[in-house]
């Protein structure tokens, strides 16, 4: 496993390392879901866009479509 080497910008910044794990992408398109699922249920609508927003983000992460390439 690789070590994290922190926020920094740069090439010795978070994303020298390869990013966030699978598992954190997970969890957090999980929670992003689950937060823009109660904002709606609760009536809030700008607050559940900017959740599902953060949801879409992290399930292109997640699948790829966004982020370093494995095969670059």
């Amino acid at each position: 496993m690789a070590r994290w080497a922190g926020w920094g910008a740069g090439p010795a910044g978070a994303g020298s390392v390869g990013g966030p794990s699978r598992l954190f992408l997970v969890l957090a398109l999980g929670a992003s879901l689950l937060v823009a699922g109660v904002l709606v249920r609760d009536g809030k609508r700008i607050e559940a866009a900017v959740a599902l927003a953060a949801a879409v983000y992290f399930a292109l992460r997640l699948f790829g479509g966004l982020g370093r390439r494995k095969d670059t």
